[in-house]
């Protein structure tokens, strides 16, 4: 073999010995770093530039639903966390900021939540973490100067009568001093029968301000579903909850609510559809719990909606909710199951701001739909054909546990109407012992009660 011949076969052999070299490095390259030489859509770039093009890139993701939430431990920084997700090729798209370690992370590969969630899981650095579960509403399927007020629908409300509310309404009508944020698909707050109880942001509160999603002008409430100060509903489950709670009386005209005053702060998480995600409803409880801290008084929240997996991000959440004194009442499910073996959230967490609602029906029973439980489910209320405030300025019958859920927020506000300085616990503890307590729900709620407006405001 000639010399350059040998020459040429060496200089062929090195060019194959590097391209094998170069390859098995690419592959053994994290994640994040093989993403460079992808061709990958301009609006799912990594964060090659560094935290700050993060911070930049959240405003345009925040219409992007999360794929995951993950809690990090106490005294990981946020550039730690940011470096972490990085490394995944994911970005950090929400920090919740009354969890203090909990964030909303998105995936540009769109990979399974799961999988994610066990990725994240097992770093030293992680407390939890957790897919961005769907969130449904419990409303039954296929169903649809006095203290007698003038409202042309009011002799319809039976429910009304069943809780003893004229009786209530003699000590008090409400406070427009007391904030009910209802948590759910928004309220048609342009309704006739709602648009003067419907809570506006003082001029003494600031707008909204999220480290990661910005400034929300935030007149009359949130949207966590888009981001933006306008919870506007488009599927009505919120404005039929918004009317049992607070649908102006006295105003000759419709139907009307357990409180004739009141302010009604709408936090939107749930789409048209009808469902929503744990991430939303975890940013707009932490929107609450901002507003509270403001100055604004915002004391109960009504979650008329449920999930069957328990979801921490969530629960914590609703914690911190308990510590700046926030009530929440939540839906105990209308599959007519035994929350006491097969739970329902967040209606089934051991807090000690919530109270779980079952349904009773025109009898004074348990409501054929309505989930129950011993231990885990609290009292009832009226839930089935409940005439309330729909969208385009209508009203209409619904039944569910969401109704229920509403009935005993009204009653709460009213009790805080009468006496505005209860505690969280204090207001819950009145709520549990102000009930009847008829046959049909013996061993199917905790107190074996109906909730009763007259006893929960001094007037039984």
């Amino acid at each position: 073999m000639s010399r350059n011949k040998y020459i040429l076969y060496l200089a062929l052999l090195l060019v194959i010995i590097l391209a094998c070299l170069f390859a098995i490095q690419i592959k053994r390259l994290p994640r994040q770093v093989r993403a460079t030489v992808r061709i990958i859509p301009e609006e799912s770039k990594t964060r090659e530039d560094g935290a700050q093009n993060a911070l930049n890139q959240n405003a345009a993701n925040s219409l992007v639903r999360p794929a995951i939430l993950v809690k990090f431990r106490g005294g990981v920084s946020p550039d730690t966390i940011r470096q972490i997700t990085n490394r995944f090729n994911d970005q950090v798209q929400d920090e919740i900021e009354a969890v203090p370690g909990l964030v909303a992370i998105h995936d540009p590969d769109g990979g399974d939540a799961g999988a994610l969630s066990a990725q994240y899981s097992v770093l030293p650095e992680v407390e939890y973490a957790e897919p961005n579960y769907e969130i449904s509403i419990d409303q039954a399927v296929n169903e649809a100067n006095s203290t007698r007020p003038n409202d042309p629908r009011f002799a319809e409300q039976w429910a009304l009568s069943e809780i003893s509310v004229t009786q209530a309404w003699a000590r008090t009508k409400g406070s427009s001093e007391i904030v009910i944020a209802v948590l759910d698909s928004g309220v048609e707050y342009t309704h006739a029968d709602l648009v003067n109880n419907i809570w506006t942001r003082p001029a003494s509160v600031a707008p909204y301000q999220d480290r990661d999603l910005g400034t929300i002008d935030d007149v009359h409430g949130y949207n966590a579903a888009a981001n933006d100060g306008d919870p506007m509903d488009e599927n009505g489950h919120g404005t039929f909850c918004a009317g049992v709670i607070g649908a102006e009386c006295g105003n000759n005209a419709g139907v009307c609510g357990l409180n004739w005053k009141t302010q009604i702060m709408p936090l939107k998480f749930m789409h048209a559809g009808g469902f929503g995600y744990v991430a939303d409803a975890v940013e707009a409880i932490n929107y609450a719990i901002d507003r509270k801290r403001a100055g604004v008084n915002l004391r109960v929240i009504n979650a008329s909606w449920g999930l069957n997996q328990p979801s921490r991000a969530l629960e914590d959440v609703i914690s911190k909710a308990y510590e700046v004194g926030i009530l929440l009442v939540a839906a105990s499910g209308s599959t007519s199951s035994d929350n006491d073996t097969s739970q329902r959230y967040p209606s089934g967490y051991s807090l000690g701001n919530i109270i779980s609602v079952a349904a009773t029906d025109r009898s004074d029973a348990l409501a054929q739909f309505s989930n129950y439980g011993a231990t885990r489910v609290h009292l009832a209320a009226p839930g089935k054909d409940i005439l309330t405030t729909a969208l385009g300025n209508d009203h209409e019958q619904h039944s569910g546990t969401s109704m229920a859920a509403a009935v005993v927020t009204g009653v709460a506000a009213l009790a805080l109407s009468a006496q505005p300085n209860l505690s969280v616990d204090e207001l819950r503890l009145l709520l549990l012992k102000s009930v009847d307590i008829p046959p049909g729900l013996r061993g199917k709620v905790s107190t074996g009660g109906r909730i009763n407006a007259a006893k929960a405001v001094g007037r039984s």
